[in-house]
């Protein structure tokens, strides 16, 4: 069963097993190194600093939440693709921060995607992002191979969104 408004039933699976019959993605990179860098990203991953510093527009009314409504949108030239989403999970662990977000039905794409800052034993603080995707529009569908490339620049843009 679909939780409402969701586009998509697997909620919460980019912390385990990633579903079959979508598209995965799973990249990770070191950002920074000691417990106040992670502090610090933690808390502008919470302030969707992620995704505006990766050049989306995003429509939230404040910081991360479980529950959470908001938007995303990319605009190229005059073009704007709106993605509505929900927080489907929020983790504020000693040494694991970040969020989980599910799309909503208007999304072009089904699925959910996740960014988790860590700190590691050795002080070093990686950014993990996770999704599973598979096309919901006619649109994202004819795109095929091209939503890959966004969704694979995106992820890139993510990944150095935060780092020193």
């Amino acid at each position: 069963m679909i939780e409402s408004g969701l586009s998509y039933p697997e909620v919460g699976a980019t912390e385990g097993v990633l579903p079959a019959g979508y598209r995965h993605l799973r990249r990770a990179a070191v950002i920074g190194h000691g417990p106040d860098f992670f502090r610090r990203a933690g808390e502008l991953v919470l302030g969707w600093e992620v995704q505006r510093r990766s050049g989306l527009i995003v429509r939230a009314p404040g910081p991360v939440r479980d529950g959470l409504d908001a938007e995303l949108i990319i605009a190229v030239g005059p073009l704007r693709v709106r993605a509505p989403l929900r927080v489907v999970y929020l983790i504020t662990e000693p040494r694991r921060i970040g969020f989980g977000y599910g799309t909503r039905i208007g999304h072009p794409e089904r699925g959910e995607e996740s960014f988790i800052v860590t700190l590691g034993d050795d002080d070093a603080v990686r950014m993990v992002i996770t999704a599973f995707s598979r096309p919901a529009s006619r649109l994202a569908r004819l795109g095929g191979p091209l939503t890959h490339l966004v969704q694979h620049h995106y992820t890139e843009r993510y990944l150095r969104s935060l780092a020193s």
